[in-house]
């Protein structure tokens, strides 16, 4: 069901609740509603309606853009905990100001459904903090039987202390393959990326792992402890990092490079860390990281705006010579100093 901009409100989100609420045999539902003015009242009568449906298996609910605020969150958690059948669930509840409140209400519903196999969650824009994040782990940690996670938490406020929170309830996710991890624009800084990376240590069956940091304040500490959480992940077969922006130099850059030496089973890399502080010593400690992952056989290495001379892009040059199964290469090295050396 689709119903989008028409300004149905309070009162018709709680009708469609309610309605719900009789469809007792529902085992599939799509329902689309962003942009309908829809309050914190509202959803928490959609939540009592799904509580109802409690031979749900799969579940889309869209309700991007609306005003549920913290209560309206809240009120969706403790609907969907009820839901115990649940096993697929996408759930777009960007710009909604649900705040830290509602992101651990969330997360106490999502606790319940120790059933979930799949679940995409956006929460992009949604004033969620240290408090919210760490709460919204705690549940993930419940949903042991999860295999696949997209998280979207964009231009939020969780800071070190959330995003130490989602990787310790990560952690706990031991059954997940495959994870993406959008959380770019939350000033995580070292101490919460390193959480994360201590975090994904855990997660020893990850296969597919897509972690984008951009514009968090990562210094080489944290960079540094990604590399060493993502060494325990030896099972990684794709991996996509988007570090970007952030102020990695030459250690963290390094560091990086340890860890993949132990994704020996990576065949296919995206490295994106352009706009950070990587020169000569940092490019030669990836490449020699890079050396060590035979498998590779498609890598895209984006290292523009950095502070990268000639005896770095050689460094480089020799650790990708060792990639000797690489079939595909794209190479970024825009804007460094090499170019003044006439390379």
């Amino acid at each position: 069901m689709q119903s989008c901009y028409n300004k149905i409100g309070d009162e018709g989100a709680s009708g469609l609740g309610s309605g719900l609420a009789k469809c007792i045999n529902l085992s599939n539902l799509t329902l689309i509603i962003y942009g309908n003015e829809i309050g914190a009242k509202g959803a928490s009568g959609l939540g009592s309606g799904l509580a109802k449906c409690i031979n749900l298996s799969n579940l889309i609910l869209n309700i991007y853009q609306n005003q549920i605020g913290d209560e309206g969150a809240s009120g969706l958690g403790s609907g969907l905990a009820k839901c115990i059948n649940l096993s697929n669930l996408t759930l777009n509840i960007c710009y909604n100001k649900i705040g830290d409140e509602g992101a651990s209400g969330l997360g106490s519903g999502l606790a319940k459904c120790i059933n979930l196999s799949n679940l995409t969650l956006d929460l992009d824009g949604n004033e969620i903090g240290a408090k919210g994040a760490s709460g919204l782990g705690s549940g993930l940690a419940k949903c042991i039987n999860l295999s696949n996670l997209i998280l979207n938490t964009y231009g939020n406020e969780i800071g070190a202390k959330g995003a130490s929170g989602l990787g310790s309830g990560l952690a706990k996710c031991i059954n997940l393959s495959n994870l993406i991890l959008n959380i770019y624009y939350n000033k995580i800084g070292d101490e919460g990326a390193s959480g994360l990376g201590s975090g994904l240590a855990k997660c020893i069956n990850l296969s597919n792992l897509t972690l984008d940091l951009e514009q968090n304040q990562i210094g080489d500490e944290g960079a540094s402890g990604l590399g060493s959480g993502l060494a325990k992940c030896i099972n990684l077969s794709n991996l996509t990092l988007n570090i970007q922006q952030n102020q990695i130099g030459d250690e963290g850059a390094s560091g990086l490079g340890s860890g993949l030496t132990k994704c020996i089973n990576l065949s296919n890399l995206r490295l994106y860390l352009e706009q950070n502080q990587i020169g000569d010593e940092g490019a030669s400690g990836l490449g020699s990281g890079l050396a060590k992952c035979i498998n590779l056989s498609n890598l895209t290495l984006q290292l523009g705006l950095n502070k990268i001379g000639d005896e770095g892009a050689s460094g480089l040059g020799s650790g990708l010579a060792k990639c000797i199964n690489l079939s595909n290469l794209t190479l970024q090295l825009r804007q460094n100093q090499f170019i003044c050396f006439g390379l």
